[in-house]
């Protein structure tokens, strides 16, 4: 009885890991553009390299965990069709978006829904852990870089003057006695942060057995790199303050980062392993009874078989739904000029405030203007965005007023700003540049900026509520026009530029919101 139960059950993980097998490979097919950006950004990106260790890790935790996944009966799960739906939904709204971190998120999850689908909640529960795991393959973290440079900034900063170094601040650049330094990218230690949570993760997994122990280890691997980061910034400012610039400069300073990080985490590791908790030998339940063997094993074939089908066509539906959307959206690209005259009093100008030019990629048409009113100058730039996707979109990391490592203006401060414009409520994300070439006059004053985006008639400065609107509109076919409205003007006198600014979205916020419907119904 017992070898006829184990014959049935090696041909039961047969047949459901052929159907998983050949699940995973239709969702690879069908999205097979999202899994391919996603290998892109492992290759070009040193931040997400790391990624490429992830598929082979979680192949070896489930081979690992071979022996408890085979004690459990596969049992295909109808309930696990619900997650696959909501993926594919996520998807299709974050492809609408054009954001990739949406779409390769829910691209992650249809593959653990599927297998969760195939193999059953009780058998997919014994790998919880690796299919978790999968998600560390999702190239996200990025949008942390701001908040992670101004930390960065203000510890080094303060530590600085802790030791007695004068320090001029200006934003992300200050200058010290012995020369000018500046918190990019590089510097924000998100490569530092994600690498540190994603092998503490696993190493808490191994090395621990309670849930507490490893949630606190997984804390810790938080917190250990982005302390540790500040440190490094701080020494390698020291460390070239104090040789005359001589060490620690230029790669150098990437160089030493990556030695002193490997050091923290080694100890980090170290240290932890001291309450390592042995691992508690595999207990494997008696088999139940089997009563009617062959009916079940044929009505486990049945159900295995329909909710296969279920799965692949639920997944299909989001690609086809995409197609569809876009070939409906398929119009003209829109033409977009600058009116000669705004509101009463504002004329347009050949003298813009400066040289300055915004960092938008691939607009479908845009505004470059200024326009002037009783000796006050307003420059004007409006990018319109229609049937957006990766490489022409609203909103995204390369869409920006200046870069962090940008050679001619540099930002020293940032914020959002509340106004009241004709009873509507309206934020404004705000910023200042400062002119950094080398031939600008000493007298050339800062540039203040004002930002929003517009959706079809309506205003907001979150990138996320912006791409969240896009993708609803499109999806109830209304389209995906969208635009950035940029404002900028000289700060001549403090506050002249805000007053200056203020006055002009009083007067024009209609007008432009009257010219982009405009462009918005041309067909």
């Amino acid at each position: 009885m017992s070898g006829n139960q184990d014959q049935r059950a090696s041909l039961t993980w047969g047949a459901v890991l052929t159907v998983l097998v050949l699940l995973i490979a239709s969702v690879l097919m069908l999205y097979r553009e999202t899994a391919t950006a996603m290998v892109s950004i492992w290759w070009r990106s040193e931040t997400f390299a790391h990624a490429f260790t992830v598929p082979p890790i979680v192949a070896w935790l489930i081979w690992r965990q071979r022996h408890a996944l085979t004690a459990q009966a596969p049992q295909a799960s109808a309930w696990a069709l619900l997650p696959i739906g909501a993926a594919g939904l996520v998807w299709l709204l974050g492809d609408l978006a054009a954001a990739n971190a949406v779409t390769q998120l829910a691209f992650t999850a249809l593959l653990v829904a599927v297998a969760v689908a195939v193999l059953g909640l009780r058998a997919a529960r014994t790998i919880a852990f690796p299919l978790a795991f999968l998600f560390f393959a999702v190239p996200v973290g990025e949008f942390m870089l701001p908040q992670l440079m101004q930390w960065t900034a203000d510890f080094t900063i303060g530590a600085l003057r802790l030791s007695g170094i004068p320090v001029l601040r200006e934003g992300l650049q200050f200058v010290i006695p012995s020369g000018s330094w500046s918190v990019v990218e590089a510097c924000s230690g998100v490569r530092y942060l994600i690498a540190s949570f994603m092998v503490g993760t696993l190493f808490a997994y191994l090395t621990y057995q309670s849930t507490k122990r490893r949630l606190i280890f997984m804390l810790i691997s938080i917190v250990v790199p982005l302390v540790a980061n500040w440190v490094r910034a701080y020494l390698i400012v020291m460390l070239g303050h104090l040789s005359g610039n001589t060490i620690a400069v230029g790669a150098d300073h990437l160089i030493y980062g990556w030695v002193f990080f490997g050091i923290v985490i080694f100890l980090l590791f170290l240290i932890g392993s001291r309450w390592a908790e042995p691992e508690q030998p595999l207990s494997v339940p008696a088999s139940a009874p089997q009563t009617s063997s062959v009916l079940l094993a044929a009505s486990e074939r049945w159900v295995l078989a329909l909710v296969a089908v279920a799965a692949v066509a639920l997944a299909a539906l989001p690609p086809a739904a995409q197609r569809a959307i876009a070939t409906s959206q398929a119009i003209g690209s829109p033409t977009l000029a600058a009116p000669a005259t705004l509101a009463p009093g504002w004329q347009a100008t050949a003298s813009p405030p400066s040289d300055w030019n915004a960092l938008v990629e691939n607009p479908s048409a845009e505004i470059k203007a200024a326009y002037a009113r009783g000796g006050r100058t307003v420059g004007l730039y409006v990018g319109y965005f229609r049937q957006q996707d990766y490489e022409h979109k609203l909103a995204g990391a390369e869409n920006v007023l200046v870069s962090s490592n940008a050679k001619l203006w540099l930002r020293i401060a940032n914020g959002t700003r509340q106004l009241d414009v004709q009873g509507r409520s309206l934020t404004v994300r705000t910023a200042e540049l400062r002119s950094a070439r080398e031939d600008a006059p000493s007298e050339q004053p800062n540039l203040v900026f004002w930002q929003t985006y517009w959706i079809d008639g309506s205003f907001t400065t979150s990138e996320y509520a912006a791409k969240a609107r896009v993708a609803l509109n499109s999806l109830v076919g209304r389209g995906d026009d969208a635009a950035v409205i940029v404002l900028y003007a000289p700060k001549t006198a403090p506050g002249e530029a805000e007053a200056t600014l203020e006055a002009f979205v009083q007067a024009n916020l209609s007008v432009i919101d009257a010219l982009l419907q405009q462009t918005r119904s041309q067909p």
